[in-house]
């Protein structure tokens, strides 16, 4: 959908901004399945996206990501901010 496309390249953006790489790699791992994630290498964050995922997969590995960064004095296009505020109080709930 060309909306979640929109919306992974916001969020890619945004990574890129906190100085975090981020990398579509193709995860082929024996009895592995994994959407991607967080990485801490060398110094450096790296998000990972499984390049045989779904956008909507990218775009929930991208958000938990993001999450765990301090926002407050960062700019965020609105939908994107709600998106991952909307995450953690969801998380918050369970």
């Amino acid at each position: 959908m060309v909306d979640d496309e929109i919306t992974l390249r916001h969020l890619e953006e945004l990574a890129d901004r906190l100085g975090i790489l981020v990398r579509d790699e193709n995860i082929n791992i024996d009895d592995v399945s994994s959407s991607g994630g967080l990485c801490f290498v060398e110094g450096k964050y790296i998000l990972i996206l499984n390049s045989k995922t779904t956008v909507q997969g990218k775009i929930q590995v991208a958000i938990k990501a993001l999450q765990q960064f301090d926002l407050s004095d960062v700019y965020v296009k609105p939908a994107i901010r709600a998106l991952l505020e909307d995450r953690v109080s969801n998380k918050d709930r369970d």
